[in-house]
């Protein structure tokens, strides 16, 4: 496992970190057990940093993270996030007694005096306009609630604003092989201010693995079934925004570029970590298995320049046109 430097926190992240919103729910069944296997056989590996949400199964996640940190003695980072819990989603409802009400509920499910990291999840794009809601951030900080704060963004545009703040220290965005725009706009200037970057989803639903078929089906609570034309949240979040049936035309593109020894996961999980804007990429696992292959991947060799330019051919092929202008 390899280490980079989140932000300007002071703390060295793997660069294969644990995305917790599978184990909380919204990707068909999950096994709690086998959730907490996952989540100690990822930490065995090296992995140090977890990805959670309140929102991810009602606080299922952040509680089940909270099993492990009293289990464990090594140091653990917990990121979560705050805001999906308001109905409806506005602007409005970042206010102090929301965001109060949302932290203290995520101190109470992860069983802590203070929260390591609390992401903004992904708002409205208003609230990034709204110094005001950066303050009340600040005065968590301030009264030991939080340790540190950042976003969780759907846009670029987002990012670049929100790392106007001067105590913003993440910034976490969708970037995978079928979304390159944050590449192009957002690493050098995130680099400049010492921004830590978070890649979720960062192996496009799924659609990455190289295991999902014209076939496949999803349960219906499953984001893949429910989400797939972006009716319950961002369209975005779900296949990255990539018709299903032209990703896997994509996928077969890339599958030929897959070196031996390495999986297609580990390959699309390693090629993110090319770009050293990136601290890490927080992939999820369900099983111990899923999360070992994750982390052995941060430790595989480095891509070639000519896998590199092909892999931006099949974006520029496949998916520019859906994604590029939109997020």
């Amino acid at each position: 496992m390899h280490y980079r430097d989140l932000g300007r926190t002071g703390f060295k992240a793997s660069t294969m970190s644990f995305g917790a919103w599978a184990i909380g729910g919204s990707w068909g069944s999950v096994d709690d057990n086998e959730s907490l296997a996952a989540l100690n056989a990822a930490l065995d590996a090296g992995m140090n940093m977890i990805d959670t949400a309140d929102v991810y199964g009602d606080g299922r996640s952040e509680r089940l993270i909270a099993k492990v940190l009293k289990a464990r003695t090594d140091p653990i980072f917990v990121a979560t996030k705050a805001g999906r819990r308001l109905s409806p989603h506005t602007a409005d409802g970042y206010n102090r007694e929301n965001l109060t009400a949302f932290v203290e509920r995520s101190l109470k499910n992860l069983e802590v005096e203070a929260l390591d990291l609390v992401q903004l999840h992904c708002p409205p794009t208003e609230v990034y306009y709204r110094p005001e809601v950066f303050g009340v951030l600040d005065d968590f900080v301030t009264a030991g609630k939080i340790r540190y704060y950042g976003v969780s963004v759907e846009k670029v545009e987002e990012a670049l604003k929100a790392i106007e703040y001067p105590n913003v220290q993440t910034v976490q965005i969708i970037f995978n092989m079928f979304r390159l725009r944050p590449a192009a706009l957002f690493f050098e200037q995130a680099q400049k201010r010492q921004v830590g970057i978070l890649a979720r989803v960062p192996l496009a639903s799924g659609l990455l693995t190289g295991k999902l078929t014209r076939n496949s089906t999803f349960a219906s609570d499953d984001h893949r079934n429910f989400n797939r034309y972006g009716q319950s949240f961002d369209v975005g979040e779900t296949f990255s925004g990539v018709d299903y049936e032209r990703g896997l035309d994509a996928v077969e593109e890339i599958r030929a570029l897959v070196p031996a020894g390495m999986t297609m996961t580990q390959f699309a999980l390693r090629w993110i970590l090319m770009f050293e804007a990136v601290t890490c990429a927080i992939p999820g696992a369900k099983n111990p298995q899923q999360a070992q292959d994750n982390a052995a991947a941060a430790d595989l060799p480095a891509l070639t320049a000519d896998q590199m330019q092909q892999i931006e051919a099949i974006y520029d092929r496949y998916a520019r046109e859906q994604v590029h202008h939109r997020w």
